[in-house]
């Protein structure tokens, strides 16, 4: 079973009389419980494909299908189901809301969902247990190191039991003991619970975690490893 199936996959942005771009005609087929690593320079593509996964960008050409739901041709709500039920958003700057507990932060995507606060506070606690941050849940991100400000985002992404978890840079702003805690983590979600984990990254850290991996150049896939 294929969780993304990208076929000629491009996203250009107009520049006035110009054009730049994003990605140009990628073709991408990844299997349901793998996990990509995406490597490439600034400004390779890294982060617009990523965006096109997750629903957040739209392709200027070719189709792009996530979890059996056509991107490509979804309505603004069904990309907004799509956001909120199948994938799970790892990133590099945490993105928490500073007013809000390690616990509500956890639990706000479920509770926008329309989960009962019930059954969304037990799946938090649930998900705090296995990331080692229970005893955090009543801190606040300015109370937490980077390293928990980014298992607490991981959990956040899971609450929803999304089929893909998307990470971008998650080890971007982190010393290398929390960047490795975190891309283990991360691996271990994928082998444990079969999830579809792809990670854009400049680090090696995630390179022999991964069971396959891309490298962009200016848009387009220029190398393809499998393990």
């Amino acid at each position: 079973m294929l969780d993304v199936v990208a076929e000629r996959l491009s996203r250009i942005y107009p520049m006035g009389r110009s054009e730049a771009v994003g990605l140009r005609e990628v073709d991408l087929k990844i299997p349901q419980g793998e996990l990509l690593i995406i490597k490439g320079e600034s400004g390779s593509g890294k982060t617009t494909l990523l965006s096109l996964f997750a629903g957040l960008d739209r392709p200027t050409g070719g189709s792009l299908t996530v979890a059996g739901v056509e991107l490509d041709r979804a309505s603004s709500r069904e990309l907004t189901e799509f956001r909120r039920k199948s994938v799970g958003i790892v990133f590099q700057s945490f993105n928490l809301l500073p007013t809000l507990s390690v616990m509500e932060n956890v639990c706000l995507p479920g509770l926008l969902a329309g989960e009962g606060r019930p059954k969304v506070y037990d799946r938090a606690a649930e998900l705090l247990g296995r990331l080692g941050m229970e005893r955090r849940a009543g801190h606040f991100p300015s109370q937490l190191s980077g390293g928990e400000m980014q298992r607490c985002a991981i959990a956040r992404a899971l609450i929803n039991n999304p089929s893909l978890i998307l990470a971008d840079e998650p080890t971007g702003n982190l010393d290398s003991k929390n960047g490795t805690a975190v891309i283990e983590l991360l691996a271990g979600l994928n082998r444990e619970l079969h999830r579809t984990v792809i990670i854009a990254t400049h680090s090696s850290l995630a390179d022999s975690y991964g069971t396959s991996g891309i490298l962009l150049k200016d848009g387009s896939i220029v190398e393809r490893s499998v393990r």
